[in-house]
């Protein structure tokens, strides 16, 4: 039975069940803190476990969310949620972190090895990784134990025998952590899981604390750094405020995400985006993975342009449009996520200069790619119409290709407007609000295949509803 030397309150379940199990299960010689916070310079890390095994120091973050997360590049897909920042790189950062904090205590630390381990708790939870990345770094509560006691892990030039290292470790703790007594709360919403990140924000599911039953919402926290230069501070805030700048433009529309409250809290070292928690997957796992069928497909389609439409119309433009950027809930609805980086019409300053880090350039408009500061609501259209192909053909678009593949039964009116999208010249794209009537055109002459009667209902109920809200 390990031995808990400190920590503050579990946030949930999940965290109880894995504390209890190191507790329980792992050997009589390891150490547990938990729920406790580690400060550094002007951020502050936020930490579920941690475990001195026999040779190392090990950053545990606890995930209890179900289904299946698949990994691309720097970001988790699930299946029901928004895409969010890889909890591995976070955690990666954090166990970072710790270390500077504690050489600086003892500097014999410096061959001490800090590891990092996401544990899924949720039954079936699986995770996706071609790469494989991240999957090193990632076990269920089953592998927990066998993951932390693997000595394998430390890497080259760290001590494999963390014993001589302990006193030093315990006292370094002791003088840089401190015991979280509460879950992490922004203004009035109090976070119940912490999804993921990097190291300019960090996202969470959160609910009211006044009405903890009215369901949640999702919070993107900004880091900022309220000490810098007025001029580099000022420019800071600007780009954060960014989203909820660009989607306060926005009236609510079926297809776009809506944002519910943007503030900072007392000294502006965060700021806090709140936006509804839409339960859908991010597109991009239906182009990897479970395919749609043809209806499906276009009802994605008609729902991106739709929602394209509506920013356009409201002097909006996205610029940063991708598969991971459209949300597809569970009863087959789209909606348009991601406004970081949009610009909400006509203002003295910019945060195009961020686009070059972000943008994929399969994605990009060509007269975007040298200079994306340049984006107009006809880029948008370019991108909307590579994902509207790569939905229905699988692939992306192969360059200077003319002639369009076949797309397994969509109609060729369809197919013609796609390549349209996709003109290398901006001014023969056709717009938003065109391409949508074109492909509800094209949709009412497209051959449907007889659904179940209960998919049929559904189907007359979605777009009844739809047209309704316009």
């Amino acid at each position: 039975m390990a031995q808990i030397v400190g920590g503050g309150r579990p946030v949930n379940d999940a965290e109880r069940r894995v504390i209890a199990h190191l507790r329980d299960n792992a050997p009589d010689d390891w150490l547990l803190l938990h729920n406790i916070e580690v400060p550094r310079g002007a951020d502050l890390f936020e930490v579920d476990v941690v475990v001195l095994t026999g040779h190392s120091l090990v950053v545990v973050d606890v995930k209890g969310a179900r289904g299946r997360f698949e990994v691309s590049g720097t970001r988790w897909f699930p299946q029901h949620r928004e895409a969010f920042g890889s909890p591995v790189a976070k955690l990666r950062g954090t166990a970072r972190a710790l270390k500077g904090l504690l050489i600086e205590e003892h500097r014999e630390l410096e061959r001490l090895y800090v590891d990092n381990v996401v544990v899924l708790t949720a039954p079936g939870a699986v995770l996706v990784d071609p790469s494989g990345r991240d999957a090193r770094h990632v076990t269920t509560i089953a592998g927990l134990i066998p993951m932390l006691s693997d000595v394998s892990r430390v890497r080259h030039g760290c001590s494999r025998d963390a014993a001589p290292y302990r006193t030093a470790i315990i006292e370094a703790l002791n003088g840089t952590v401190r015991r979280s007594t509460a879950p992490p709360r922004f203004g009035n919403w109090e976070v119940e899981e912490q999804l993921g990140g990097d190291s300019r924000v960090t996202e969470y599911r959160a609910v009211n604390a006044t009405a903890p039953t009215s369901g949640t919402v999702l919070l993107r926290v900004y880091r900022a750094d309220p000490m810098a230069e007025q001029r580099r501070r000022v420019a800071e805030q600007r780009r954060i405020a960014n989203a909820y700048q660009s989607l306060a433009k926005i009236p609510p529309h079926p297809c776009v995400v809506r944002s519910r409250d943007f503030f900072a809290i007392d000294d502006e070292s965060r700021f806090v985006l709140v936006l509804d928690d839409v339960h859908g997957q991010a597109l991009h796992l239906h182009l990897t993975g479970r395919r749609l069928g043809i209806d499906a497909k276009l009802g994605v389609m008609e729902d991106m342009l739709d929602g394209l439409a509506h920013v356009h119309a409201n002097n909006v433009i996205h610029r940063a449009l991708t598969p991971a950027c459209v949300l597809v809930t569970d009863d087959g609805n789209a909606l348009l996520t991601g406004f970081d980086y949009a610009k909400p019409g006509p203002r003295k300053h910019t945060v195009a200069n961020e686009l070059p880090n972000i943008l994929d350039v399969h994605y990009v408009a060509p007269e975007c790619r040298a200079r994306p500061d340049r984006m107009t609501p006809a880029a948008d259209v370019y991108s909307a119409g590579v994902i509207a192909f790569q939905l229905l053909t699988g692939e992306l678009p192969a360059p200077g290709v003319d002639a369009e593949p076949d797309a397994g039964g969509v109609a060729p009116e369809v197919m013609d407007l796609v390549r349209r999208m996709r003109d290398p010249t901006p001014a023969k794209r056709p717009d938003a609000a065109t391409a949508l009537a074109e492909l509800r055109v094209a949709r009412d002459a497209q051959p449907r295949r007889r659904a179940p009667f209960g998919g049929r209902i559904r189907s007359a109920l979605r777009r009844l509803s739809r047209h309704s809200d316009h």
